[in-house]
């Protein structure tokens, strides 16, 4: 592959979820290893790389909202191309390209591989066909242990240059994108479950495990790099393993990561309410280094909704889970989203999910109303309801969940807990940061207050005793060293 010309920039702007930063970083270290310059603004790039959302309505403008305010870039700037990439333009491909000109390119999942000669083409003014979109959950056997993948490099290659790393399968390299104490770590990619309302699967396809000892060699390289906490994250981390022979593999994979030099803690996200076992619960609670923090996508709570949505359980399931998980670890953090105005959702459904938010008294609930997307079952079931019904039920619920959850902050005070240090006000002498059921960015920060003595380190973490909280966000003072 030819090397892109000396100074040629790319920007990399990325939206949506962990599994999109991972993504990001992979074309990041791709671009790096063929000449390309990274920066951090798209006006200063020749290139700006949109790494797309396509999960929900509102996901889908900011992208297109983001790609339309880059191609503004190209009037008298440096910027002469804006590309996108990402699970928007793998889900719409040519459909995206028809409808947003303003974009050079949308490029799909199987352009990766080739992102450099993509991009320099692009600029040589070379045209670019956009893929037709296609369910990828056809591109591998319906039985997960027939997904045979070849494993991913050594991560100790010296051909490499400096700080870049070899990935898994096709994204042989990752560079990071930002130097921050936490990096997401994917653990898989895809999802076998068929949630109606949920789109997800036909764009990234079927659940695939890394293979172990490439998610350890990356988990090291990127405490190499600096990273304290990792963020284990895919579409459903309860699957890691089960098409590699061993459903219960993170269970053992958990102590392995646990004892990498540098490693500090371990965070596991996307977890499946109906595919807890208490072996998983038991290693998140018990582990050193594993912090207990669950996030569970319970979405609902009325069994009637819930098989709707071809999901399983109800509040009598869920809250058994909560107690188990808060019997093990009683300051446990706990996590979830639900999704109001379901098709067929009546009054007694929404009571039974407040209900359920009201007994569980979880840490953070994101709340959502329901719409339409594009090839799900749940956009062709009976029973839809009018959009100012929905916008009243998630004003409703989010009114709850506001109180809950300052409440549940509030309960805290008091408690000790360990902060990774993430900001610094030096002028004042605080720092702000994340205790152990504080996940990056969705779940609330902790500040801490003033100490004497030396000053808060970014990377540091800290122990300190609840003294406030203001909604999800609680304030500490750090004990005595």
């Amino acid at each position: 592959m030819p090397t892109a010309p000396t100074g040629r920039r790319v920007a990399l702007v990325t939206l949506g979820c962990g599994r999109n930063e991972v993504d990001s970083e992979e074309l990041a270290g791709r671009l790096a290893a063929d000449g390309w310059l990274l920066v951090a603004e798209p006006g200063d790039a020749d290139v700006a790389l949109v790494n797309t959302c396509g999960f929900v309505a509102a996901a889908k403008k900011d992208s297109v909202d983001t790609l339309l305010a880059a191609a503004d870039l190209k009037e008298g700037g440096r910027t002469k191309a804006v590309v996108a990439v990402g699970c928007l333009a793998e889900r719409y491909g040519e459909q995206l390209a028809e409808a947003l000109p303003e974009a050079d390119a949308v490029l799909g999942f199987d352009d990766y591989a080739d992102i450099s000669a993509r991009l320099q083409g692009i600029l040589a003014g070379e045209a670019h066909v956009p893929h037709v979109p296609r369910d990828r959950r056809r591109l591998l056997p319906i039985a997960p242990a027939d997904r045979a993948v070849p494993s991913g490099p050594d991560l100790n290659r010296p051909d490499l240059p400096a700080g870049l790393a070899p990935a898994s399968g096709p994204q042989p390299l990752r560079m990071r994108l930002g130097d921050g104490p936490t990096a997401a770590l994917k653990l898989a990619s895809g999802c076998d479950r068929r949630c109606t309302f949920c789109a997800i699967p036909t764009f990234r396809g079927s659940f695939v495990s890394r293979r172990p000892h490439e998610v350890l060699a990356e988990a090291a390289w990127l405490a190499g790099q600096g990273v304290r906490e990792l963020v284990l994250v895919s579409e459903n981390s309860t699957s890691y393993g089960k098409d590699l022979g061993d459903i219960r593999l993170l269970e053992s994979l958990l102590p392995d990561i646990a004892a990498l030099d540098g490693v500090a803690r371990i965070r596991v996200s996307y977890l499946q309410p109906a595919e807890m076992r208490p072996g998983l619960v038991e290693a998140m609670t018990s582990t050193p280094g594993v912090l207990p923090y669950f996030d569970l996508s319970f979405q609902h709570a009325s069994a009637t909704v819930l098989r709707r949505m071809r999901r399983f359980g109800d509040t009598e399931r869920f809250l058994e889970l909560v107690a188990t998980v808060r019997a093990a670890a009683p300051t446990a953090g706990i996590r979830s989203n639900v999704i109001v105005g379901f098709p067929g959702e009546t009054e007694a459904d929404l009571a039974e999910l407040e209900r359920f938010l009201t007994e569980a008294r979880l840490d953070v609930v994101g709340v959502f109303g329901y719409s339409d997307e594009d090839g799900t079952e749940a956009a062709t079931l009976d029973g839809t309801l009018p959009e100012d019904v929905v916008a009243a039920r998630v004003e409703r619920v989010t009114g709850l969940v506001d109180e809950l959850v300052a409440q549940r902050a509030e309960e805290r005070v008091g408690e000790t807990v360990s902060v990774l240090v993430e900001e610094l006000d030096s002028l004042a002498g605080t720092a702000e940061g994340r205790g152990a059921h504080q996940g990056p960015e969705v779940d609330g920060t902790t500040t801490l207050l003033a100490r004497p003595g030396p000053a808060y380190k970014v990377g540091e973490i800290v122990t300190a005793v609840v003294v406030d909280s203001h909604g999800a966000d609680l304030v500490a003072e750090p004990t005595a060293t």
